[in-house]
């Protein structure tokens, strides 16, 4: 039913290699995002200045130019170093480390203002019945914070999310395997480009209307026993 002139099971294969990108980018730019977030509310003048320099040029220079950037600018960088520790053979940077590395680091940009505003959202108030009630930084942190900011969070994170899933396509211009490179090297094979990129838009708005489904049901889960207005 996928056949695609015999290449519809390299797409599908392609298709989970862009999934995994996605996610392991994810996680990379929540881990950044939250990092920034907590830089920029720590009141600390030199992590509030990294951290504002990082959000800054992620929102001036183009996701396309980073990942070239940071691919080969890397990729030079990585085998300058490589002598003066001693390992003479060429290092050949992975695009899978690359592009997650890449698209993880322009998100955590974005993560990093929303989890800021979530966590300035949640009220002051409940810290201090945490810490009054004998909690400690760390148990405050996990059952309050956390669990406040994300119902907060939710809504930008769902929108970033969701861009990031889409960025993924970029990883196919430093080489990487994803369902768009094989549509790509499909296409050029057939010279009928039209039903290969179609069928990655059409595995693209399947990904997108799954993930808008559970975060539809991880809003609800956080907003239980709030009332809507």
């Amino acid at each position: 039913m996928f056949d695609l002139h015999g290449y519809g099971a390299s797409i599908l294969d392609g298709a989970s290699l862009t999934v995994a990108v996605a996610l392991v980018s994810l996680v990379i730019a929540m881990a950044l995002g939250l990092m920034t977030a907590l830089a920029k509310l720590s009141g600390v003048r030199p992590a509030v200045i990294t951290a504002t320099i990082y959000t800054t040029i992620i929102r001036g220079v183009p996701d396309l130019v980073l990942m070239l950037l940071i691919f080969f600018g890397g990729q030079i960088l990585v085998n300058d170093i490589a002598p003066m520790l001693g390992y003479e053979d060429y290092v050949d940077i992975n695009p899978f480390i690359a592009g997650t590395i890449t698209i993880g680091f322009i998100f955590g940009a974005y993560m990093g203002e929303t989890f800021r505003g979530a966590i300035l959202a949640v009220p002051v108030g409940l810290l201090e019945a945490g810490a009054a009630y004998g909690m400690s930084r760390r148990q405050v942190l996990i059952r309050i914070l956390i669990p406040q900011m994300m119902r907060h969070a939710l809504p930008g994170f769902g929108n970033n999310w969701l861009v990031l899933m889409k960025t993924t396509a970029l990883v196919s211009v430093i080489g990487l395997e994803d369902m768009v490179r094989k549509a790509g090297l499909a296409a050029g094979a057939t010279r009928d480009p039209f039903p290969f990129y179609l069928s990655v838009a059409f595995l693209f708005l399947a990904f997108t209307t799954v993930s808008v489904l559970a975060l539809r049901w991880a809003e609800n889960h956080y907003s239980a026993g709030v009332r809507r207005v």
